[in-house]
């Protein structure tokens, strides 16, 4: 799997504030006096449970914004499956920018794996069916973009990145426009001819409607697999079918199996606990 890295200039901030917010006024007094100025150190990233790699140029770049001297040379890449106590990386440079910037680079690091890690064991559970496994807008505020990046490490997609995306209908504005119909008209008169139009169903009813609309897409949400499989067959192709509610590694497989196209899965990136990995001196 090749993944093109996020622009840094799209990274550079987040990792700059989180930085800023751990050196504080007076910087990193325990290295400063602790480790002597000229003192240089090599340390390697190792994994510390079995999970997916995410977040290496992350990491990389904390490391680099405190000292351009540092080096890191990857071993294992984005996406790489790796077993406890494997080798991620070496980073070699000035021993008090390693200290300095360890927490915040593992902090980025050890985040965004979890996040590949959780998404990767959910791919792998609907690997025999042609549904994708797509993440939400339920991100970390400030985050959205490395979140999303780390989903497609897991060998998942990503579902729009913000509201200015697509046209996604949901039962707020189906009740305050106070009716399905009405909401797609609306929403059809004022977007452009390039933007798409999804609208979340929790009925059959409310899927005929849609469907009635010619709708690009239906959000079948908190549906049973029973009615899944009926919703998928009534749309017969004519949309996009996403399934989404209660999704877990364990219920995945049998949603896939109803030939949804699609199933969004807002834990892998709101919830996934981290994946445990270590700086340590070599």
């Amino acid at each position: 799997m090749t993944l093109t890295p996020l622009p840094r200039v799209m990274v550079e901030p987040q990792v700059r504030a989180a930085l800023l917010e751990d050196l504080g006024r007076a910087g990193d007094l325990t290295s400063d006096a602790i480790v002597p100025a000229d003192a240089t150190a090599t340390m390697v990233l190792a994994t510390r449970q079995p999970g997916v790699i995410a977040g290496l140029d992350v990491a990389a770049l904390a490391f680099e914004l405190i000292d351009r001297r540092t080096e890191i040379t990857v071993v294992h890449p984005d996406g790489s499956a790796l077993s406890a106590g494997d080798v991620v990386a070496t980073v070699r440079g000035p021993a008090r920018a390693l200290l300095t910037a360890e927490r915040t680079a593992l902090n980025f690091l050890c985040h965004l794996s979890g996040i590949a890690t959780q998404t990767a064991a959910v791919v792998q559970a609907v690997r025999d069916h042609k549904a994708k496994i797509v993440c939400t807008r339920k991100t970390t505020p400030g985050l959205r973009a490395l979140e999303k990046y780390a989903v497609r490490a897991g060998g998942g997609a990503n579902h729009r990145f913000g509201l200015d995306d697509a046209v996604l209908i949901k039962d707020n504005h189906i009740a305050i426009a106070s009716g399905i119909r009405t909401a797609i008209e609306r929403a059809r008169a004022t977007a452009g001819h390039m933007v798409k139009i999804e609208v979340e169903v929790d009925t059959l009813e409310q899927l005929d409607i849609a469907l009635a609309a010619s709708v690009d897409a239906v959000l079948l949400d908190n549906m049973s697999v029973e009615q899944l499989a009926e919703a998928v067959a009534m749309v017969g192709g004519r949309a996009i079918t996403e399934a989404s509610g209660r999704v877990t590694a364990q219920t995945a497989p049998a949603i896939a199996a109803t030939g949804v196209d699609l199933i969004s899965v807002g834990w892998i990136t709101h919830s996934a606990p981290i994946l445990d990995i270590g700086l340590d001196c070599r």
